[in-house]
């Protein structure tokens, strides 16, 4: 059997699974999309936003891309934001990255991988903003702590957005959260509640 078949097989499996513990899973699922949530994180495969929020599908809405990136001028990511706070009613924005993020170690590491090169931009912006913060730590420590100034910077892109502002003004309840995953022991951190 190939690998793309056994994933076939794993959904075959998990569906049947999941109609066998709860028998109007899907019917639940199907009727309607309601979060509270939008999930603003990276592509790494091993940030799964539900599972590590003890959630299930339907509860949060996700975006993904490449170091968790809100950037003023990415469509997509605005578009998700905007159909979440707007249509959805989302009431809390989660900006969550985690420790060794590969392309926050690629930016730091000035590492030339073709296209990518121009979205890392932004956190080699960051990097150049906190460079004296940054020039005292270690590889590790420099990397984690960046990794954290790009979670921080880019709530503030999201409370800066038009999205965000109009939402504010019409007196929609919404919050921003900067979070921080760890790979090691399944932890997340909230950045607003460690000194900046």
């Amino acid at each position: 059997m190939s690998d793309i078949t056994q994933l076939l097989e794993n959904n075959k499996l998990w569906a049947e699974e999941q109609k066998s513990s709860d028998p109007e899973f899907f019917n639940k699922l199907s009727e309607r999309q309601k979060p509270e949530y939008l999930w603003i994180g990276c592509s790494d495969s091993r940030v799964p936003a539900n599972q590590i929020v003890g959630l299930i599908p339907g509860d949060i809405f996700v975006h993904r891309n490449v170091a968790n990136l809100v950037v003023h001028t990415d469509f997509n990511c605005l578009s998700v934001l905007q159909y979440a706070v707007d249509v959805l009613k989302v009431k809390h924005v989660i900006i969550c990255g985690h420790y060794g993020c590969g392309g926050v170690d690629a930016a730091l590491q000035d590492q030339q991988l073709g296209l990518i090169d121009n979205w890392l931009g932004h956190i080699r912006d960051i990097a150049y903003k906190h460079r004296a913060q940054l020039s005292v730590l270690n590889e590790h420590d420099k990397s984690a702590r960046l990794c954290e100034l790009n979670v921080l910077e880019q709530a503030d892109n999201v409370k800066r957005s038009s999205i965000v502002k109009e939402a504010i003004k019409r007196g929609q309840s919404l919050q921003v959260h900067s979070w921080i995953y760890s790979l090691r022991n399944g932890r997340l951190k909230d950045l607003a509640k460690v000194t900046q």
